[in-house]
């Protein structure tokens, strides 16, 4: 058996660049797609078998202490053929019809999230946003190159991105191929890198986005601003940003669709009295009027000043619960005065009414059905 120094040209001392500049030489002229004839395609199995021995460390070692190794790897016949042809020329499918791929691809999706106020929910919202993504390369413009430089045609698969092997089988000699692994199926090298991006295109930076949240927003609702993502490699296409809402709850107002809901605490006597007051909404005062003898659990309602619909564009309405607060504390005053109107008014005993889980359930459930 041939030794694989000698197959290869260099000697025992030779580091693994040396091998690996000797195996690439010698891979231009032996492979079949330049020299078809039989003896170059013998001559390239052992070349390739030399390379896959001598650029494995162990394997190396062992060949050096007088190991043994069968010409194709042990079992599997062309196993070893195989596995080292793919390692070096990239493993795949078939080179995209024959054509070279593009460095130039789609940027990933990008994703923001924006917390809200529930005041911002009303009317919608601006906002500037940072956001950490991959911009084009502004040295190199995208070409991933060194200025003054250009990428060169690939001289393994001169410029076809993909190169083809002869395989023996027991159909005969069966010919395969798949993407180049010397330029990764690009059909190009880049000899001289961009300094700035490292041959990618692109660099990693964070830059402010202007964005209009429209009103009607909800948590979990992703707005989608196509071409806002990050660039591709090699200044590909942007993908797209999507933002992310969250609104944050609010002390005073929930909200039920586009209807806002909030509960108005009322003494017994402007209950029993009436009164006028005013409360401040999410968008300024609103005058409410409370009728004479205005019951706990009853829904006020004030027309058009929910949140405006997201889709439909029109506002939803303010809904009120009244909660009658009972005073804890009287002196004997008042106490005297409260028994006196009792007694004027005859009030019916206590009894059992239709059962509801705490007052607000039974708001939840007037707010719904008025």
């Amino acid at each position: 058996m041939a030794d694989h120094y000698e197959v290869l040209g260099v000697s025992r001392e030779a580091s693994s660049d040396e091998i690996k500049k000797a195996y690439r030489k010698l891979a231009r002229q032996l492979h079949p797609d330049v020299n078809p004839s039989e003896d170059a395609a013998e001559k390239f199995k052992l070349v390739t078998h030399a390379y896959e021995v001598l650029s494995d460390d162990e394997k190396r070692r062992r060949y050096d202490m007088g190991g043994e190794d069968s010409m194709f790897g042990g079992a599997g016949g062309f196993g070893g053929f195989s596995d080292i042809f793919e390692t070096f020329f990239g493993a795949g499918g078939g080179g995209r019809g024959g054509r070279p791929r593009s460095r130039r691809e789609r940027g990933q999706d990008a994703l923001v999230r924006v917390t809200l106020e529930l005041g911002d929910v009303v009317f919608g919202a601006h906002r500037d946003l940072e956001v950490d993504t991959a911009v084009l390369c502004e040295t190199c413009n995208g070409s991933c190159c060194q200025p003054g430089t250009g990428p060169e045609r690939c001289e393994i698969c001169g410029g076809s991105g993909h190169v083809q092997r002869q395989v023996r089988s027991l159909l005969g000699n069966v010919v395969t191929s798949q993407p180049c692994g010397a330029c990764q199926g690009y059909g190009t090298t880049i000899p001289h890198p961009c300094p700035t991006c490292g041959g990618q295109g692109r660099v990693r930076s964070r830059r402010t986005v202007s964005v209009d949240i429209p009103a009607g927003v909800e948590s979990g609702l992703r707005l989608q601003l196509p071409g806002s993502g990050e660039v591709g490699p090699a200044g590909g296409p942007n993908g797209d940003l999507y933002i992310e809402v969250q609104v944050t709850p609010h002390p005073v107002f929930s909200r039920d669709g586009d209807d806002l809901l909030a509960t108005l605490e009322v003494s017994m006597t402007d209950a029993i009295l009436g009164s006028t007051t005013t409360i401040e909404a999410l968008d300024g005062p609103v005058d409410l009027e409370l009728r004479p003898g205005v019951q706990g659990g009853d829904v006020l309602t004030i027309k058009d000043r929910g949140i405006t619909g997201l889709r439909s564009g029109q506002r939803g309405d303010l809904r009120v619960g009244v909660h009658v607060v009972t005073p804890t504390r009287l002196d004997a005053k008042e106490r005297a005065l409260v028994e006196e109107l009792a007694k004027r008014t005859k009030a019916p005993a206590p009894r059992l009414a239709e059962f509801h889980q705490g007052l607000f359930s039974k708001l939840r459930d007037r707010f719904r059905q008025g």
